[in-house]
């Protein structure tokens, strides 16, 4: 390193020659841009940049120098360079390009017709593969049907057991607090008029026709068909499902069939189960808050209750279960052979199944109005 100063102006008439000495590098780049920064620039005129008295260079010190003649309004492209060693220049050239080069314009955000349309493609071209599992899947139903033997009972009741039979603690505890809930807040209400008894109405018809199966229907989406998409996923991750293949096993015969009718058979039962725990935990609610007896409940739900809401309620829950059930094994399916599209599709499944659930109920109310 020289004892030169760094950085030395000589004035010309035309403008002035900018002579550069010493080590402009990366470790002396502070002290260089604080002298640069309290540098007087000249007005105008011709700049030339001399690099005769320099020991060393890098891309760093051109990359500064560069922005400072820039920020003092001397454009890169009309400045002079002379007595640069040959590589020196050769590296000032190579950084001005780098830096010369301009960025790319930021991408226009997309409107909402534009997103909107973008969805509706996308969903247009899953179309073609739901529809394909939705034939494999009726073919196997049928092939079941033409050849019962060929059902696989064990696995059936085994898939029984946990969407069914395990899940009678959480369905319990979620309706019988829906029961409580609702039963307190509409008898907030009510009491205020002395129509104490209408309570039963109220609680006994909404649990009966919308809030066990919905909350049922809710339940096995986050519960079993996160499960049925997890399952199938991580075989087919492992590739436990092209040995089935390879065995002359089908995949439908094996994994979708025994959990499609488990869910089916179970949704009815559940919801029946939740209808009893709802109303119960209304009648608590009714007994403590209302004055109204468990004999008296009782005996205003037998007249107010008829038999076809309990039917309406209980015919949504295989439809519901039927949605699930085709969606998770569906995304299982298409679950590509890494852990975190595993994760995508489980995601993918307990909204989906979540929606078709919301937009099939919303169906059976414009069908059924009367109920």
């Amino acid at each position: 390193m020289t004892d030169s100063p760094p950085i030395f102006l000589e004035r010309t008439e035309s403008g002035g020659v900018l002579r550069l000495a010493g080590d402009w590098r990366l470790a002396r780049l502070a002290s260089l841009d604080r002298l640069l920064s309290g540098f007087e620039w000249p007005k105008g005129g011709a700049l030339t940049l001399d690099g005769s008295g320099l020991a060393r260079l890098d891309g760093t010190g051109v990359m500064l120098l560069r922005n400072h003649l820039q920020a003092a309004g001397f454009p890169w492209q009309q400045i002079g360079l002379t007595g640069f060693a040959e590589d020196q220049l050769g590296l000032v050239r190579l950084v001005a390009e780098r830096l010369d080069v301009p960025a790319l314009p930021e991408p226009m955000q997309p409107g909402l017709l534009a997103r909107l349309g973008h969805r509706v493609s996308r969903l247009a071209g899953r179309l073609p593969n739901i529809i394909g599992f939705l034939g494999w899947l009726g073919e196997s139903l049928f092939d079941l049907v033409r050849r019962p033997a060929g059902f696989r009972a064990r696995e059936t009741f085994v898939q029984l057991e946990n969407v069914g039979l395990r899940a009678l603690p959480i369905v319990a505890l979620m309706t019988f607090l829906i029961g409580v809930v609702f039963a307190y807040l509409l008898g907030i209400q009510i009491e205020k008029y002395g129509a104490n008894i209408f309570i039963v109405d109220g609680v006994s018809m909404a649990m009966a026709r919308e809030l066990s199966p919905l909350l049922v229907a809710i339940l096995m989406a986050g519960r079993s068909g996160a499960a049925f998409t997890a399952q199938i996923g991580a075989m087919k991750v492992t590739e436990e499902i092209d040995a089935i293949t390879t065995l002359g096993l089908s995949p439908m015969q094996v994994l979708v069939v025994p959990r499609l009718i488990a869910i089916v058979i179970a949704m009815p039962l559940l919801t029946f189960f939740g209808d009893i725990v709802g109303i119960a935990g209304s009648a608590v609610i009714a007994s403590s808050q209302l004055d109204i007896t468990f004999v008296t409940f009782v005996t205003r739900l037998k007249d107010v209750l008829p038999v076809d809401m309990v039917v309406y309620g209980l015919y949504k829950a295989p439809v519901f279960a039927a949605a699930i059930a085709f969606i998770a094994c569906r995304n299982g399916f298409a679950v590509s052979r890494d852990a975190r599209s595993v994760g995508d599709k489980t995601t993918s499944t307990v909204v989906s199944s979540l929606v078709a659930v919301i937009l099939i109920n919303a169906m059976f109310a414009i069908l059924h109005p009367e109920l």
